[in-house]
Parts: C-alpha cells; sequence; structure tokens
C-alpha cells in the first residue's frame, strides 16, 4: 500500500483531450481529462481555468465600420433593406480569426440585388472569418454598397461610443470573448490517503480559438498573471493603510500597493451580468452606466438608491451579490473619482 501511495502522489498531472466537435461554424466544444490532482486541487484549478478562458483569451473583432453618405446610426439607405444600426448589430457577430495585434482594415464592395454574407467581405491575408456564411445586409436595388471595417484584437467587452465619430464611422459593440462557456467536474479515484482527483473540463468557443488553443491560452495567461508574486520582497512592501509601516519606509526604494486601485483594475473587465441581479435592478445599472464591477464602487449606498427607479431593495440585491459572488461591499462613502 505504501508503494501504491507513493505512485501516485509523485505522479505528474497530464491532461488529454477526450472528445472535440464542431457543433456548428461558430461553436466549437472540447473536453479535457486532467489529472491526478490532490483532493481540493481541482477546485482551484478549475475556478482559476474557467475565469482566465471566459475572461482573459483574446478574441479578434470588428470594433469600427464606415459607410459613405451616411450621418447617423439609425439612418436608412436607399436600397438597402436594414438600417444601419442593424447591420452594425449583423458585423457584431462576425467571428473573425487572427494572430496579429494590429489594427486591420476590411472592406465589402457589392452591387446588388444581392443577400451580402461575411464570404463577400475582403480580408487581410492574416484574418480568416469563422463563418463565411454569417449574414450582413441585403441589398434590393442595382446599387454598390461599401461597407468598410476595422478589426481589433482585444479581451472582453467594448462599449461603442458614437461621439467623435465623424464621415460615417461607427463604432461596433465588440465582444472579444470567444470562449462561450466553460465547465469543470470532479471524480474521486483510490481511498484513504491515497485518494486522489481527476477533472473533466468542458469549454465552448465560437471557433477563433479552438477548446485547446483557449485552454492553452488562459493556462499561460495564469502563469503570467501570477509570476510577479514569485519576485515579491518583504522588505520591499509597504502598506497604504500601515501608518508606521509607511513612515519607516520613507524614502526608501519600497513599491507601495493601493489595494482599492488593484481591486479596481482586477474588476474592470468582469461586467454586471456575473452578479446574476434580477431583470429590473440589472437594466437599472445599465442605463446609470454602470457596466463593470470595477464601476459599482464608485457609488456608495446612498449614491446608488438615488439612481432613476433604483430603490433600497435593489441596492440590498446588488449588495447582496457582490458580497456572495466577489466578497465585496458597496462603500458608505465614494472609494473612485471618476
Amino acid at each position: 500500500m505504501l508503494t501504491c501511495e507513493t505512485s501516485i502522489s509523485t505522479q505528474a498531472i497530464q491532461w488529454k483531450c477526450v472528445e472535440s466537435k464542431t457543433e456548428h461554424k461558430r461553436l466549437h466544444y472540447g473536453r479535457f481529462v486532467v489529472s491526478p490532482f490532490k483532493r481540493g486541487q481541482v477546485s482551484t484549478v478549475g475556478i482559476a481555468t474557467r475565469k482566465a478562458s471566459l475572461e482573459e483569451v483574446q478574441g479578434t473583432s470588428i470594433t469600427c465600420a464606415r459607410f459613405h453618405e451616411v450621418v447617423h446610426e439609425y439612418s436608412t439607405m436607399r436600397g438597402i433593406k436594414e438600417t444601419i444600426h442593424d447591420v452594425l448589430v449583423n458585423l457584431k457577430e462576425i467571428a473573425p480569426k487572427g494572430d496579429s495585434n494590429d489594427v486591420k482594415e476590411a472592406v465589402s464592395s457589392v452591387t446588388g440585388p444581392k443577400e451580402v454574407i461575411a464570404g463577400d467581405t475582403s480580408l487581410p491575408p492574416s484574418i480568416k472569418a469563422i463563418d463565411d456564411l454569417q449574414y450582413i445586409v441585403t441589398i434590393t436595388q442595382p446599387i454598390s454598397v461599401n461597407i468598410e471595417s476595422k478589426i481589433e484584437k482585444d479581451c472582453g467587452y467594448r462599449i461603442g461610443k458614437s461621439n467623435g465619430c465623424k464621415d460615417g464611422e461607427f463604432p461596433v459593440d465588440a465582444v472579444s470573448m470567444p470562449v462561450r462557456n466553460v465547465n469543470y467536474s470532479v471524480h474521486l479515484f483510490g481511498s484513504g490517503k491515497a485518494t486522489r482527483e481527476t477533472s473533466f473540463i468542458e469549454i465552448w468557443t465560437n471557433g477563433s480559438p479552438t477548446p485547446d488553443e483557449a485552454i492553452t491560452q488562459a493556462s499561460k495567461k495564469l502563469i503570467d498573471l501570477s509570476s510577479p508574486f514569485l519576485h515579491v520582497k518583504p522588505e520591499d512592501i509597504s502598506y497604504s493603510g500601515d501608518s508606521e509601516s509607511s513612515s519607516a519606509s520613507a524614502g526608501s526604494s519600497s513599491q507601495v500597493y493601493d489595494v482599492n486601485e488593484l481591486a479596481k483594475k482586477l474588476f474592470t473587465n468582469m461586467f454586471i451580468d456575473q452578479l446574476e441581479l434580477p431583470a429590473r435592478a440589472f437594466n437599472c445599472l445599465k442605463k446609470a452606466e454602470i457596466h463593470t464591477i470595477a464601476d459599482l464602487p464608485n457609488y456608495s449606498r446612498e449614491d446608488s438608491s438615488k439612481i432613476k427607479s433604483f430603490g433600497q431593495k435593489s441596492v440590498d440585491q446588488v449588495s447582496k451579490a457582490l458580497w456572495e459572488h466577489f466578497a465585496m461591499e458597496l462603500p458608505k462613502n465614494q472609494l473612485y473619482i471618476n
């Protein structure tokens, strides 16, 4: 028995793809098994991998589109079935795949009548559309339509701001989140002190990247995020809340870490959708331009209750959700000033 336990405890953790399929062009599925872990380690790895896959894996998307002789997002063009707003929504659904971090440009120049799809767009050599059949717009008359698009690689959700746009250029609410969903499960094997855990990880992507590419990117990002802590020396850190420590280290080369600022950076790319709020509270926050977890500490409990149609019940719901999901509380006084 001792020999068995020693063998298991020293066995290297390995992973393998046990299932891979394309449900459709913009939905790819992968299932991976990772083993062996000590008890409790699967949850540690699973939670971190899930969050990194959903929030840190970069995606390529259309961020801006330009239409000739168009002055407003809700304008209509002669010979086009959709409004410009509808076309922007359709462009948002296109899933380009590319490795470059530079801004790229694409052009759709089509003469109707015709139903325009992603395959009709001239893309740079380093970019390809995952689904060439993705619908864009219908041209109902024998006219030429030109759409110039900007393509960028990023993380998270970028909210387009129309102010400042000119010459028929309109921002697209780009979703650079190629990982659609991630699940993990824990399975025990062995007995007694030799008990170990196996994890099954399921991941769905839009095809750029594939599930195995996404989980690899997420793992590398976790390593990059953790690596600075390997070089931290206790004597090089002072805390802004500790007056004696701050005084003692005055004049030294110590690095001061502001906990509030670190928290703000951490939650910048985490959206309020993750709080799973009731529809009323969620919609009120969106209307108040509160989109991320980092936006919430800008409002104290008293400030929050003054948001239009956002009563004390909604404040309590947000406060409870913040605590349950992130162990955070709405401040009594404002923490950050925009």
